[in-house]
This record gives C-alpha cells, structure tokens and sequence, in this order.
C-alpha cells in the first residue's frame, strides 16, 4: 500500500538543547520579544521559561516546557528543555515531540558533558540540528576551536555525514542577536528565525491515516484530571470525538475528548481541531501513561513506544518521627506523602516510587541526588514533613556478576589541585582516562567513576579547589562491581539530650569538629549537632550552661566568639548523612538525625555486632 505523504509547512517543532548555564532561557526570551508575541509596552520578567520558584533561584531549567511563536505566518513550537543530567528523562520525552533541535554552546566552555548526553539522543532520532555558538561577546570566547570542538563531539558521536554538514550561526543570547559569522555584527534573531524555517523539516503526516498521537508528556490539573501531551502523527481531532487509548499491554482504553488545547505564545489556547504535526494537550482520559498511543476507535493503531532510561539511583522517604514532628509542617501523614509522591510520578517520567519494607516508608527511584535534591525541596516548599536516607545506587545482576552504574567525569580545575583532585577520586574506584592541559593554568582531566564515588563529593571536591574548580558528569553504562571503599572518614557530634544549645557548650565543642547549630536552636537526643573530626561518632551535650557564681576570677572573664556556622543546604545535608543517618526535612528546618535516636540503643546495637 502507497502513503500519501504530506508537509505541514505552516508548523515547525524544534527542542533548545544545551549545557547548564549555557544561555537557552534567555535566548527563548528573546525569540518571545522579537517575534512579537508580547506588546512593545509590556513589562516582562528574565527567563519566563523558567516558571518554578526553584528555577528561578537556582537560575537553571527543571522541567521541559512547550511554548510557541510565530513568524512569517509559521507557528514554531519551541520546547525549552533542562541542560542537567539529573533531568534526562525531560530531555527524553521533549525530543519525541520535534523533528529538529537548536544546540545551544558556549563561547568560551565549548561543549560539556550534558550537551554530549542530549545531543547523543538528538542525534540517535535523527532530529536536524542547528549549531549556536552563544556568548560570543566574553573576553576569552574562542569560537573557532569550540567549533571544532563540536565537530569532534559530532563525529564521536557516530553522527552521519549529512548530520555532521549542519548550519552554524553566532550569538549574544542576553542582547538578542543572531549572526552568521563571528565578525558580523547582528542586529536581531531574524538569521535564527530563518534558519529554523529553512532547515528544521516541517512535519509529515500519511493523508490517508486516521489521528494517532503518541503521549510524551503528562500533566494534572486539579479542574479536568490527567493531561495526555503530544505531537499529533496523522490525521485531525475534534473537541468531544470518541477515541481509544492504547497501552502497555496493548489494551485499548475508550475515552472523549472533553478539552483540546494547543500551545500559543506562554500559555494554552482552547482549539476546536488539533491538525497534523502540531503539540497538543488532551483532557478526558484517567489511566494513561507516557508511551501510550492515543488514536481512533475504528482504526486503532499502535505506535512504537519510547522507552525512557532506567533510574540509577533510590531513596528511602518516610514520616517524619523526631521529638519535634508536626510542630512545622501542614502534612505529616504518610498517606499525604504517599499521594503526593505518586502524584509527581504522574508528571515526571524519570520517577519511580514503590512502597518500602515498612507503611510508613517509600523507595523513590529517579537519575541521580540532585533530581532528589529538587523533588524534596518541592514536597518541603509545599509544607510536608518527612525523612529522608541515603541516595544508593541501584546496581543490576547478569551472569552471576553485580554490575553498577559507571560515569563520565569532567574535571576542570587549576594545576595545583591535580594532585589533591586525582588522590580522593582514585579512592572513590575513579579511573583517570585523559589530561589536557592548554597551559592556561587551568587543566581538564576524564575520569570513570561508579556513580556512588560522586554521591558525597562535590562539596568536598569545592573545599578542595577552592571553590575554583567544576565538575561534570553523564551516565556512561554499567560496569562490574569495582569494590568496597570508606563512604566517609569522619564521624558525627551527636547531642544526648534535647534542649537548646548555649554559647558556652558550641564553644567548647569547636575543637571536636565542624559544627552545625547555633547558640539557641532547639536540639534533641540523637541529633546531629556536627562533624567530628575523627571516623567515630561522640555523644556531646550541647546545651549545658556555664555555671553562674558568686565568686569572681581576678582575671577578665572570656568573650565567646565563634566560628560563623555554613547554613545546611538540602543537597550538602543529602552528601553527609551515612547508611545509619537521615535527613530530617519540614517546611522551616533542615535537621541531620541518626536513625536510632537513644545513645543507649545504638550502643547496644554496637556492642551487638
């Protein structure tokens, strides 16, 4: 049977790609001002792409977003996705919804671990790619070797030739400017717009196929449920047409469509018909999940699915059951917690939550301990209380051998720390595997590390550079088990009675090790107050007061000064606790607790073994 194909010239889909920092916000902003999807007068805020609180403190991209611009009567659907690794599975899903991508680099850095993640899965669909070298303006931008550079990645990539012959244009993201050499000098991002609709293919679509739409998004909304989104395949839809949902197991699922929007300028627009090529957003169907083919009842037709990339590592969350439970947060219930977590599920791919061995605890499975990092400030933000472990790997089993999940490590950081860099990694099961020095006084060394060797560094890794120093890393595959190696040198001030803490006891204490508190928090048995400076954990009382007399010294009594305290951030808390700690999380408070929280039983579990 011949297909009758077609074009949708009045549609293009291209996702942003890029590395962390590397400018795609701000660059999509821009594409919003110069296309005229805003009035000239209308006041606007940077980076409107990035809509989560989170984002916007943390100036870095969270979760793909789908928005739209038109120009010279074409709607180009831009999908704005995150440059960090963590957040893989939304790059995933976003290029299932484009026929092209803009690959966004940086003047200066070239291209980073997670441009090579992104564009390995760009390139493996075949999607066209536009070349932007951002950032031309920095004085030490060097254009010409990053180009090259992004030839090698190419080409180390297994691109085709045809892949490999791509456009490149040159930009200043923060001024709104395109140019096609480095020299020009642009005015607007009329050279981009251009390219786009000269280079990006416009969708195809069979004439003769009836509506089929692959699910690569979900979303929820409390008014009318579950949102399936995708890019219609073939054919067209209609508000209340009767469809069927085809799933995993092949089972066909009836539903009508009660709502059909498509994507305008930031936000949704009601449409009467969704056509072929563009992004849509179905409401009017409850069991549905990412890789499901929507389609027509008479016709039902499956589409291949996409599978998304296994998480590599998992949690442990639970209630919150500290002395101080539920004087902070709103939820402390594990049933809200549980709701809650399986509701994330629904809008993150990337996400897997089983219940754990006990009722009041759940295994959260995601890519790695920053994407946690987000997810618990989130449940926090949203006034929950809870608990939370150790990130742990999760490694696989084939012929009798324990395989784990290894990395690619970038490290980019001054002569003088090589040494110190190279010694803790090696601990870690690291294996150097390239060092280029350019003379600059700065150097790039590879490393393969097992994911574990990473979780619990990267504070250590500033401490020990610095803060000069920048590390990068993807998911390279599985390798087998490289051995056992110390999870921490240092132990735990653990406090042995609950109180607030004084001056004089956090004083005293300075010398044992790195404290966490200040004079005046409130404290409990089995807290931990900080850091000792040797590999075992001491009970110390931090909150006994100085004793008050009658009697005066001949000599001036002592000023208490101490040392400034680093406030406990979600992730440095998530890199400290050992396998016997947790994290205890509520909506004011980041407290650090052993699981046991009775000096006495610990002792005895201790004495046990």
């Amino acid at each position: 049977m011949n297909k009758k194909l077609n074009t949708n010239e009045k549609l293009r889909n291209i996702a942003i790609i890029a590395h962390v920092d590397h400018g795609k916000t701000t660059l999509v902003d821009f594409m919003f001002k110069q296309s005229g999807m805003f009035r000239a007068n209308q006041e606007l805020e940077d980076r409107v792409m990035d809509s989560m609180d989170l984002e916007r403190e943390r100036g870095i991209t969270i979760s793909a977003k789908n928005c739209s611009v038109f120009w010279k009567g074409v709607k180009v659907n831009i999908l704005d996705t995150p440059g960090h690794a963590d957040f893989g599975g939304e790059v995933e899903r976003a290029l299932m919804m484009v026929d092209g991508a803009i690959l966004l680099v940086d003047a200066s850095e070239g291209p980073l671990p997670q441009t090579r993640f992104v564009l390995k899965k760009a390139l493996e669909s075949n999607k066209k790619i536009i070349v932007v070298i951002n950032k031309i303006d920095r004085k030490d931008a060097r254009p010409k070797e990053v180009l090259n550079e992004i030839y090698d990645l190419f080409i180390d990539l297994d691109a085709t030739e045809k892949q490999i012959e791509f456009p490149v244009l040159y930009a200043i993201g923060r001024e709104g400017i395109a140019q096609l050499t480095p020299e020009d000098r642009g005015t607007d991002l009329q050279p981009l717009f251009d390219e786009i609709l000269k280079e990006i293919p416009p969708p195809i679509y069979d004439v003769d196929e009836p509506f089929q739409m692959l699910v690569a998004d979900l979303d929820y909304s409390d008014y009318i449920g579950r949102l399936a989104i995708g890019k219609v395949a073939h054919g067209s839809a209609k508000t209340n047409d009767n469809l069927v949902c085809i799933n995993e197991e092949n089972q066909t699922i009836p539903l009508k469509i009660s709502k059909l929007q498509a994507y305008e300028g930031l936000s949704l627009k009601e449409v009467e018909v969704a056509e072929a090529g563009d992004i849509i957003v179905i409401a009017g169907i409850e069991n549905v999940h990412i890789g499901d083919t929507i389609c027509n009842q008479l016709q039902p037709k499956a589409m291949k699915r996409v599978a998304v990339d296994e998480p590599t590592i998992s949690m442990v969350f639970g209630i919150n059951t500290s002395p101080f439970s539920g004087k902070e947060g709103k939820y402390v219930q594990s049933a809200k917690i549980r709701e809650r977590l399986y509701k994330e599920t629904l809008r993150n791919v990337a996400l897997k939550v089983e219940d754990g061995e006990s009722k009041d605890s759940f295994i959260v499975k995601g890519r790695g301990e920053f994407q946690m990092a987000i997810l618990v400030e989130t449940l926090r933000r949203d006034g929950f209380e809870l608990s939370i472990g150790r990130p742990h790997v999760i490694y696989k089993h084939k012929d009798g051998k324990k395989l784990e999940p290894i990395e690619h490590l970038f490290v980019d950081c001054g002569e003088a720390f090589i040494g110190i860099v190279t010694d803790k990694l090696s601990q870690r099961k690291g294996r150097m595997i390239n060092l280029v020095n350019h003379s600059t006084g700065r150097v790039r060394i590879e490393f393969s590390i097992p994911s574990r060797g990473l979780i619990g560094y990267r504070n250590e890794f500033l401490t020990d550079t610095k803060g000069t120093g920048i590390l990068n890393s993807y998911l390279q595959g599985y390798e087998e088990y490289r051995g056992d190696y110390p999870l921490r040198l240092t132990g735990s001030l653990v406090s042995d009675r609950q109180g607030q803490t004084t001056g004089y006891a956090l004083f005293n204490l300075e010398p044992r090790g790195v404290l966490f508190v200040t004079p005046g928090e409130d404290v409990y048995e089995g807290m931990i107050v900080g850091e000792h400076n040797k590999d075992n954990d001491l009970n110390v009382n931090a909150c006994r007061p100085k004793k008050l007399s009658n009697m005066r010294a001949s000599s001036k009594d002592e000023g208490i000064i101490l040392t400034p305290v680093t406030p406990l951030t979600l992730e440095r808390a998530i890199e400290f606790i050992n396998d016997d700690e947790i994290v205890e999380v509520t909506p004011k408070n980041i407290r650090l607790r052993k699981a046991e929280l009775s000096a006495m039983a610990r002792y005895r579990g201790d004495r046990a073994f």
